[in-house]
């Protein structure tokens, strides 16, 4: 069943399901004719000889520059091709999905001023697996994801090049391959389909996805690390959350509560009367990573769902105005926070780990999660790994929206850097779910150590999943292997899927 867009309905979900599920999408009838209705709008003004930016003007700088007749149905070419100057590898195939869903959604809402078969060519690229090849680096977020979405926009035209059912192929064969009829852009057609800030969207539409389930993925091995470490669960009552009143809070203590509910590990006796921070704050860190997960969701869902161009067309007003829909700042902002908060919680991920390998602090495991200590280094240098990843994300947390070059002559004088922020933002989030992957393989070796002490449910769950992959570490080995399988374990959901079973669906 396809995923029908209106220009007001696209989630982060929806997204997700399209960019990754390769669902299928339709636009609504009702959108159509708003796309047709803002074209006659258009068309008429070309006709009367009106002057609209980007239709029969240059753009940025070159904006005072009349075009004449002939030369408006050549620009929109000549603007695509100046405009695909990135420069790096291709970003991946969901990522570039997810940013043509993005336009897409954007033109349903009748204020682009392009044709309908433009539209209607993105929309079969998508079902028909036709994805361009757009380089990684070269927006600044404002006018839009110019560079990248203008490597897009050639593929339609049957130029540049494209993934097709695995292959990389020049866009022409990949368009008749698929049987997608080539275009041929008339008067604002180019402008419209590359004029907004998608890739940024798409990106972030994506990096949402990975960070709530990420988010979840780190209240499991926070429970993992404090059933074997007998941690003092009195930190974690509800009541205490509510006093203070943060949603997030309330949510992760009550999902560790729920996760590490029967555990005997949390049974024995020896606790102390406070845990240090980073076992007894978790949910207070959980709460401002959770809140602004939810804000940077509605900022991105936001411009999902708004009309993002320049100019803007008003059909029912015979109206064109112009202005900076385009500008990426309201996501980079958000994006820059995901990032801070991912980072801050991989942070307390690493110091919980610290506790698991000092003998001092362990609550009786063996140094380093090892029997053999000092023939054996056991999991000492993980940890190594992990910190290296947190100081490299730390150094990504420092702001690119605050970064902005000025561009075209000083017209565009300031610009997001929000693809720069998206871009830093999918690292930190990779990066992080090899820190966890850390903590929750630490936490399975200390479950062992632990035996014949049962743990609850849900971390159980947890550390079954981690011995389909990753064996005890009886004595030393080579441990890149284990670290970048369990990686892609966490970073797949397996574990999470594992332990909402057990415990039910986590918050």
């Amino acid at each position: 069943m396809s995923i029908t867009l209106d220009g007001h309905n696209l989630t982060i979900e929806k997204v997700v399901q399209v960019a990754r599920e390769n669902e299928a999408i339709a636009i609504h009838p009702e959108a159509m004719k708003k796309i047709q209705k803002c074209r006659d709008l258009l068309e008429d003004k070309i006709k009367k000889k009106e002057i609209m930016y980007g239709v029969n003007t240059g753009i940025g700088e070159l904006s005072e520059v009349v075009l004449t007749q002939d030369q408006v149905e050549k620009y929109q070419k000549y603007l695509i091709y100046s405009h695909a100057a990135g420069y790096g590898k291709p970003m991946p195939i969901d990522v570039v999905r997810a940013a043509i869903l993005s336009r897409i959604n954007c033109h349903c809402h009748g204020h682009s001023g392009l044709r309908l078969v433009v539209v209607e060519t993105l929309k079969e690229m998508l079902n028909k697996g036709v994805t361009p090849i757009m380089c990684e680096k070269g927006s600044v977020g404002a006018c839009g994801d110019l560079s990248p979405m203008a490597q897009m926009a050639l593929v339609p035209m049957g130029e540049g090049e494209a993934f097709y059912r695995g292959e990389r192929l020049p866009a022409k064969e990949a368009m008749d391959r698929a049987g997608i009829p080539v275009i041929v852009y008339e008067a604002r057609d180019g402008l419209a389909t590359i004029n907004g800030a998608n890739v940024i969207a798409g990106m972030g539409a994506l990096e949402i996805y990975d960070a709530k389930r990420w988010v979840k993925n780190s209240e499991i091995s926070a429970a993992m690390t404090l059933e074997v470490l007998n941690a003092n669960m009195i930190a974690y009552d509800e009541r205490l959350h509510k006093v203070r009143g943060y949603p997030g809070a309330i949510e992760s203590s009550d999902n560790i509560r729920r996760i590490t509910e029967g555990s005997e590990l949390l049974a024995q006796k020896g606790k102390k009367i406070q845990d240090a921070y980073s076992l007894r704050s978790t949910p207070q860190v959980m709460s401002g990573a959770r809140d602004a997960l939810k804000w940077a969701r509605y900022m991105i869902e936001i411009e999902l769902n708004g009309a993002a161009d320049n100019p803007t067309f008003f059909p029912e007003e015979d109206l064109v105005l112009t202005g900076a829909n385009f500008q990426g700042t309201p996501m980079a902002f958000a994006l820059e926070l995901l990032g801070i908060a991912v980072t801050t919680v991989c942070v307390l991920s690493e110091r919980r780990m610290n506790r698991l390998m000092n003998s001092h602090l362990s609550m009786g495991l063996p140094a380093f999660l090892t029997k053999g200590a000092g023939m054996f280094s056991g999991l000492m240098l993980s940890q190594y790994t992990a910190g290296a990843l947190i100081c490299e994300n730390r150094i990504l947390s420092h702001p690119a929206a605050t970064g902005s070059i000025p561009a075209a002559a000083d017209q565009e004088d300031f610009v997001s850097m929000g693809m720069t922020t998206a871009l830093k933002t999918k690292q930190i989030i990779d990066n992080a779910q090899a820190v966890l992957a850390i903590e929750i393989m630490a936490g399975a070796q200390a479950v062992d150590f632990r035996k014949p002490l049962k743990p609850s449910r849900g971390v159980q769950a947890a550390y079954d999943v981690v011995r389909k992959y990753v064996d005890y570490l009886e004595e030393d080995r080579p441990l890149y292997d284990d670290i970048n399988k369990l990686k892609e374990v966490v970073q797949s959901g397996e574990i999470l899927g594992a332990v909402e079973k057990a415990v039910g669906s986590l918050k």
